[in-house]
């Protein structure tokens, strides 16, 4: 049975974990999101391929990256050998939507995970485990469920369809992520409206090609902080 020691003792290592979180935010720019197809597991020259664009936006500073979670045997090798080989990354799953996937994720010791939509139950399963869970939000009633659970980082998601009653300026000590069909070209928009980033997905990696435009924002930011 957990002591109010044990429990005390979880809920300043989570909220240590988020702060800590928060605090990269403020330095980091935005959230890259690969999503492998099945295919890509069983050929080596795609993955090969990958490995390649990482450690190029690593050479340029890129510090967060989303793998998709997948139901396949072979994601967990793909995505530990990320790890292994790019430890300065903040890597990530993305896709959570079962304890499974936030088994997987904590299997390889990934840092982060991030939920599609908002799932209480998940949520909690994820913070008993001691796992950063981010979840998605598109209305005010499931914000206000999250908030309640002291949930500090979240992700706003799909961003074009969000409920128009959410105002981030009545929640100061939230950390809030825009995500939902975004380029690159959107991060500074978004930034403005409040927002500490944004995640871009299949605008900014498809088909195993990188938005050319991301190098040029991520040598943009490594010439600023020179």
């Amino acid at each position: 049975m957990q002591t109010i020691s044990d429990i005390t003792e979880s809920h300043l290592l989570m909220q240590s974990k988020k702060d800590l979180f928060s605090g990269k935010l403020d330095l980091e720019s935005f959230f890259l999101l690969i999503k492998p197809d099945n295919n890509i597991y069983y050929d080596n020259k795609k993955k090969s391929i990958i490995y390649g664009e990482i450690e190029k936006l690593i050479t340029l500073g890129i510090k967060n990256l989303e793998i998709s979670w997948s139901n396949n045997e072979n994601w967990l090798d793909f995505v530990y050998k990320i790890k292994l080989n790019f430890p300065t990354i903040n890597l990530g799953s993305a896709s959570i939507i079962n304890k499974k996937s936030i088994d997987d994720s904590l299997s390889i010791g990934l840092e982060y995970s991030m939920m599609k939509f908002w799932d209480k139950d998940l949520f909690n399963y994820a913070k008993a485990k001691k796992h950063l869970l981010i979840p998605g939000i598109k209305n005010s009633k499931d914000l206000k469920e999250a908030i309640k659970l002291n949930c500090k980082i979240i992700k706003i998601y799909p961003i074009k369809s969000k409920d128009t009653s959410i105002d981030l300026s009545h929640y100061k000590n939230i950390d809030f992520i825009a995500a939902g069909g975004l380029s690159i070209n959107d991060f500074k928009y978004y930034k403005s409206l409040g927002y500490k980033t944004i995640v871009i997905g299949d605008k900014g990696f498809k088909n195993n090609k990188l938005d050319p435009s991301i190098y040029g924002l991520l040598k943009e930011q490594l010439n600023l902080n020179r």
